[in-house]
């Protein structure tokens, strides 16, 4: 391979991307905001591909590393780049800018994301802007007047075209909203004198809203709006995510709905074929429509994109899969339409199947999901992958380039799963794997996960079961290290690995620095076993008054290393610290960190702005209207006080929700307010106030997310965010999110 050095990478990416994006020759579309920029950015270039050549980032690329990344991968010559922008602090805008170099730009609402990087809505405004500062023409909403202020104030004498839009104030485009039938909606707008109307397939006010923004740019440019109404009664809903669940007969199931187009079935066969554990792959695909492409070359590029992906079982539906079955290269197997594959197909053939389904809207593949769920419960455990991610690679920029990685997937993977993490974790290249239990070893090899994997409480009666699923043991005592060598004899194994464990003051399990001469003499002169990690754990590494006792700790520890060392001259990992202890203490790294529940989004020192992984979200049940002083819950606990309503919601204390929270201690989010338990916490169920909300039966309720934390829930309980995580049952169905 070739290398190019630089200082800086991502200076030098983003340099690289510049210069490409002065060789393009058509307009290019700059989009930011807090809310709605990749959804304005997709429905517009569905809708602009109609009349132009059209080029966009992929999904939400819209970072210092997506925007230039997506750039290098686009051609000079389509007659609009459309780029979305995305900033979360001060100063990353203008890299943005540099590199985009707006011809027009569209800014989208302005919300909380991000916010606590910003002093205020005003600053991070100001910032959001400077994407425009290159721009002929800004398209923007005038409703808010902090926008309205901000825009005027920073380009009302630049010479910029800027062009607004309004519910109630004047703007070019006034519009006004009609309810229509089957969940339509009639917009009505007076631009340049001239009464306009369309009517949209959505009711949402954030669809609305961005339908707007992208009827403001059409009715500027005046575009053919005979062509919009046509084509936005089949606009895409934006699928952000790709949904990984748990299906019947020991299926998965990969939902990707909604977001049928070449290059994400790319990306999510690929989640298909390396992460998922199942030996059988089924893809069911619908027509992919508005590709732009005849059915020929849209076959060519189908059968490309699976060429030797060894899928078990190929299904098309739609008309174009039914008159073209022939011409795949695999076997298809294909029906017209949906409906047609539920009465046809026997969906008890599929076992024990890793099963991606990816289907344009009219298909309405939720109906297939919806039948092949394993589990109908309304509460879910949400798991972002990217997020997990993202703080995978945090922790990676804190360490040397020769440290490994071990990453705890113990107790159920901290609550959020078992080999859908470990899997995850695997291609993305982390060195070990930390179990508690031989079993979690053994269900992590049955999915077909191959790399290391310690067990850190190995029990003496399954010491074959280790060496039979290849399982490294922790020896943390001279019987355990003399009994398993025995069993490594008997198997007929030489230079098994096995992981030393040291008693440095934690006093749980390990070796006491006085036992290491005996155990150097068992494994001296010996070849069945072999050491592999010589490691030791901090008892309060995330606790600064206690360093005195880390370091104690440490200088014990280097020192037994250094004693095994002198008499055992095979090369072995040493390793230390824990999540708090990558974080506080660099100096201790050594080989190997141990990386737990950073990963999944707690920082235990407070010092590090970390990705929430998980999220816990249910769904109203039922809506009760009460009198004021009625009685909620069990033995009469909770009482409303004022007329109002409480909303019943299908998750308790089986499901993990810790009944200290009820009678008001703990909250949960609707429609982004927040509404207190009433009564106490049942085993199946909880109670709340939503007196004041606009809530209704169905609407989806957040008891852990970004606005109620783990930390913070925890707080309230005077407990940890482990204990709470590792309480969520495995009845409670996990989702996994791909963004």
């Amino acid at each position: 391979a070739g290398f190019i050095s630089v200082p800086d990478t991502l200076l030098a990416l983003q340099r690289l991307a510049a210069c490409h994006r002065r060789s393009f020759t058509g307009q290019v579309l700059a989009i930011t905001g807090s809310n709605g920029k990749t959804v304005v950015k997709e429905w517009l270039a569905q809708l602009l591909s109609k009349v132009f050549s059209v080029a966009k980032n992929p999904k939400s690329y819209n970072s210092q590393s997506g925007v230039p990344i997506s750039i290098l991968q686009m051609n000079t010559g389509p007659q609009y780049h459309i780029l979305e922008a995305g900033i979360s602090l001060p100063g990353e805008m203008l890299r943005l800018a540099y590199i985009i170099q707006a011809d027009e730009g569209i800014l989208t609402n302005l919300g909380d994301a991000h916010q606590e990087n910003f002093t205020d809505y005003k600053t991070k405004l100001q910032e959001k802007l400077l994407l425009f500062r290159d721009a002929a023409i800004l398209f923007y909403c005038k409703d808010k007047a902090v926008i309205s202020e901000g825009v005027d104030q920073l380009y009302g004498k630049s010479g910029k075209k800027l062009v607004s839009w309004s519910f109630v104030t004047n703007a070019e485009l006034k519009v006004d909203l009609e309810e229509g039938m089957e969940g339509t909606t009639i917009l009505s707008g007076l631009f340049n004198k001239r009464e306009h109307k369309l009517i949209i397939p959505f009711s949402d006010p954030a669809s609305i809203e961005n339908i707007i923004h992208i009827w403001l740019f059409w009715l500027y440019h005046n575009l053919p709006l005979d062509l919009l109404q046509e084509k936005i009664m089949d606009l895409e809903p934006v699928a952000m995510r790709l949904e990984q669940k748990e299906g019947l007969r020991g299926c998965t199931l990969i939902n990707d709905f909604y977001n049928a187009d070449l290059h994400s079935l790319s990306i999510a066969l690929d989640l298909l074929m390396n992460q998922l554990p199942q030996q059988k792959k089924t893809l069911i695909l619908s027509d992919l429509l508005q590709t732009g492409l005849g059915d020929k070359e849209l076959i060519e590029r189908i059968n490309h994109l699976l060429a030797n992906k060894k899928l078990h079982r190929f299904i098309g539906i739609g008309p174009m899969f039914k008159a073209n079955q022939s011409s795949f290269n695999i076997p298809v197997d294909s029906y017209p339409d949906t409906e047609s594959f539920l009465a046809d197909f026997h969906l008890s053939q599929l076992n024990d199947e890793a099963i991606l389904m990816k289907g344009a809207r009219k298909f309405t593949f939720e109906k297939i999901s919806k039948r092949l769920e394993n589990r109908i419960h309304n509460t879910v455990v949400e798991v972002r992958m990217n997020n997990l991610l993202e703080n995978l690679n945090h922790f990676r920029s804190k360490i040397n380039a020769t440290c490994r990685i071990m990453a705890m997937v113990k107790a159920f993977s901290y609550g959020s799963g078992t080999h859908e993490i470990a899997k995850f974790l695997a291609h993305h290249r982390v060195d070990y794997l930390g179990v508690a239990f031989a079993d979690e070893g053994i269900n992590l090899r049955r999915a077909g996960i191959d790399i290391p994997i310690m067990v850190m409480n190995p029990d003496l009666s399954t010491l074959d079961i280790l060496i039979e699923y290849h399982l490294e043991p922790e020896i943390y005592s001279i019987n355990v290290s003399r009994a398993f060598q025995e069993e490594v004899q008997k198997a007929g194994l030489n230079n098994y690995p096995i992981h030393i464990k040291i008693d440095t003051g934690m006093h749980r399990l390990g070796l006491q620095a006085d036992e290491i001469n005996q155990l150097i003499g068992i494994l001296k002169n010996q070849s069945s076993i072999q050491i592999r990690s010589v490691f030791s754990h901090l008892t309060s590494a995330d606790l600064p008054n206690e360093d005195e006792y880390t370091h104690k700790q440490a200088k014990v520890f280097q020192s037994v290393v250094n004693k095994i060392k002198t008499e055992i001259h095979t090369p072995f990992l040493s390793h230390l610290v824990n999540t708090a202890g990558i974080q506080r203490f660099p100096e201790y790294h050594f080989d190997m960190v141990r990386l737990g529940i950073g990963l999944y989004g707690i920082d235990p020192t407070g010092t590090d702005t970390l990705h929430p992984v998980i999220s816990l979200k249910s769904r109203i049940t039922q809506i009760h209207h009460l009198k004021k002083g009625e009685d909620v819950g069990y033995a009469n606990s909770g009482i409303i006080p004022s007329d109002g309503r409480i909303a019943v919601i299908p998750v308790g204390y089986a499901d993990g929700l810790d009944r200290r929270l009820g009678n008001g201690v703990g909250r949960v989010q609707i429609n982004n307010q927040m509404a207190p338990f009433i009564g106490r916490i049942c085993m199946d169920m909880c109670m709340v106030d939503i007196s004041g909300i606009d809530a209704a039966e169905g609407d989806v309720v957040t008891l852990i997310g970004e606005k109620i934390s783990l930390s913070e829930m925890a707080d309230k309980l005077e407990t940890i965010p482990y204990e709470i995580l590792t309480r969520i049952p495995q009845r409670v169905k996990r989702i996994y999110l791909f963004e």
